[in-house]
C-alpha cells in the first residue's frame, strides 16, 4: 500500500478523481508496496488500479494512457537504506558540522540505483533483494567497485565486505546490466590494482557495460580520517596513459572502449579531451565523464542559433575547474547576442581549495565573493548546485536568499550551452513584457 502525496493539475490522476491521502493497493493485480513497484507498474498502456480512498472507500479504476505517460501523482518516497561502510574517501565523512541532516545520510539503496543512477557497493543486499532485482530485471544498476582485489577493496571501504566479483557475476549472469566506477585514490587502487580491476570487469562486457574512473575528492574537513593523496598532474598523466592503453586494446577485442576517465582527470593532466565519438553512448556523463566534450559540441549548435537580444548584462557563476572552458563560450555568445555575460569563477572556501567543481559550491561563498559587485540584470546559477528539488544549495541557502543578499534576480539554468541561451532569451522576453 502506497500513499499518494499530491496530484498534478490536468493529469490522468486528477481526471479519475484521485486525491492526496488516497492509497494505491495494487496496479494490474500486482501489489504496490513502494516507489519502485509504482514506477515499474506504469510501463503499459492499460492500468487497473485498486485504491483505498482517504474516506475508506475501495475503488477499482481503469485507465488507458500513452505507454510512457505518467499518471501525474506524487507518492510517498521511502527513506534510503543506510550504508554501513566506512569508506576512506566518503564525502559525507568530510562534511562540517551544522549542515542539514539529510546531507549526513549515507544512502546505499539498490532501488535508488535503478531509479536515479546512484552508486551502490552491493555490500548490503539480502537474498530477498537479489531475488527482486533479478525477477523484476532492475537494469541497469550502478556499482561502486573501486577495486576487484578483495583486500584492497575492503581497505577502501573500511569494512569487511564480500568479494565483489562473485556478486557482479551473479547479477550479470541473470541479465542485469551494470555501470561501474572506481574512485581513484593514488597509492591505493591505481596502477597495477587499476589494471586488475579493468581486466576483471571488462571480461564481463557487455553485461558490465562501462567503467568510469573518477579522482578522489578531498575537502578541508578530514580531521581524524585516513590520510589520502590528491591526484596530482603526474598521477593524472599516468592514469590517462593507462586508460587509453586499455581503450585501444578493448576497442579492438570487443568493439567498445569500456573504461573512461572523468573530465577532471584530463584537466589535472592538462591533456586535450578526446573527440565526441570517443565517449560512445555517454553512459557515465552524470559521473562527470564526457561533459566537456558534449558541451563543446553543443556550443557550436547554440552559437549558430543565437540571435541579437535586448538584454544588456548578466552574471554567470561557475566553479574554478570549468572556468576557462566556459569563458570562451561566454565571450562568443556575448558577441552573437549583444549581451555582456560576466563569468565569475567562485572559489570553494567552504570545502577548501581542492574542491573546484561547480556542483559543490555553496550559497555563502557565492554571496561573499559577489557582494558589492555590479551583476547586471540577473545572476545565473547552474542547476547542478541545487539539491532536494527545492532551489536549495548545500549549505541550506536558497536562490531567494542569494537574491535578497545581492539585490539581484537569481535564475537557475540548465548546465548546458542550450540552458544558457534559453535563460538569456527568457530574460529578454520578460524584460520586453515589463517594458510594455
Amino acid at each position: 500500500m502506497l500513499k499518494i502525496e499530491s496530484i498534478m493539475p490536468g493529469s490522468y490522476a486528477e481526471e479519475i478523481g484521485l486525491q492526496p491521502g488516497d492509497r494505491l493497493l495494487a496496479i494490474n493485480s500486482q501489489p504496490v508496496n513502494d516507489l519502485l513497484d509504482y514506477h515499474l507498474s506504469l510501463e503499459t498502456e492499460r492500468l487497473q488500479l485498486e485504491v483505498l480512498c482517504a474516506n475508506d472507500e475501495l475503488w477499482d479504476l481503469d485507465i488507458e494512457k500513452g505507454l510512457m505517460d505518467d499518471l501525474g501523482l506524487e507518492v510517498e518516497h521511502p527513506d534510503p537504506r543506510v550504508c554501513g561502510n566506512q569508506c576512506q574517501f566518503c564525502f559525507v565523512h568530510q562534511l562540517p558540522k551544522g549542515m542539514r541532516k539529510t546531507l549526513y545520510v549515507k544512502d546505499e539503496d539498490y532501488r535508488f540505483s535503478y531509479l536515479y543512477g546512484s552508486y551502490i557497493t552491493l555490500s548490503n543486499l539480502s537474498e530477498e533483494d537479489y531475488t527482486r532485482i533479478i525477477e523484476k530485471q532492475l537494469s541497469p544498476l550502478y556499482v561502486s567497485v573501486h577495486a576487484t582485489d578483495a583486500q584492497v577493496r575492503g581497505r577502501l571501504l573500511g569494512s569487511e565486505v564480500p568479494a565483489v566479483l562473485p556478486l557482479i557475476e551473479r547479477l550479470t549472469s541473470h541479465g542485469i546490466s551494470l555501470h561501474c566506477q572506481v574512485v581513484l585514490c593514488p597509492g591505493l587502487n591505481d596502477k597495477e590494482i587499476l589494471d586488475q580491476t579493468i581486466a576483471d570487469l571488462s571480461a564481463l562486457y557487455p553485461q558490465v557495460a562501462s567503467l568510469a574512473v573518477v579522482p578522489v575528492g578531498l575537502t578541508q574537513f578530514r580531521e581524524k580520517l585516513p590520510v589520502l593523496e590528491r591526484l596530482n598532474e603526474a598521477d593524472a598523466v599516468l592514469c590517462l596513459d593507462q586508460i587509453h592503453g586499455w581503450q585501444d586494446k578493448l576497442l579492438k577485442s570487443s568493439g567498445s572502449r569500456f573504461v573512461f576517465a572523468a573530465d577532471e582527470i584530463y584537466l589535472r593532466a592538462q591533456r586535450d579531451f578526446p573527440e565526441l565519438e570517443a565517449y560512445e553512448d555517454f553512459a557515465q556523463i552524470e559521473n562527470g565523464v564526457g561533459m566537456i566534450a558534449q558541451f563543446r559540441a553543443q556550443t557550436e549548435e547554440v552559437l549558430f542559433e543565437a540571435a541579437p537580444l535586448g538584454l544588456k548584462t548578466v552574471t554567470l557563476i561557475t566553479g574554478l575547474s570549468f572556468c576557462e572552458e566556459l569563458r570562451e563560450f561566454c565571450h562568443r555568445l556575448s558577441l552573437r547576442c549583444g549581451t555582456t555575460i560576466q563569468l565569475v569563477p567562485i572559489r570553494n572556501d567552504f570545502f577548501g581549495p581542492q574542491i573546484t567543481v561547480t556542483g559543490l559550491l555553496t550559497g555563502a561563498d557565492i554571496i561573499s565573493q559577489l557582494k558589492g559587485k555590479t551583476l547586471g540584470q540577473a545572476l545565473l546559477v547552474p542547476d547542478v548546485l541545487l539539491r532536494d528539488g527545492d532551489l536549495m544549495l548545500l549549505d541550506d541557502l536558497t536562490l531567494e536568499d542569494i537574491s535578497r543578499a545581492l539585490q539581484v534576480p537569481v535564475v537557475d539554468i540548465d548546465n548546458t550551452p542550450w540552458g544558457l541561451l534559453d535563460a538569456l532569451e527568457l530574460l529578454d522576453l520578460n524584460t520586453e513584457i515589463e517594458q510594455c
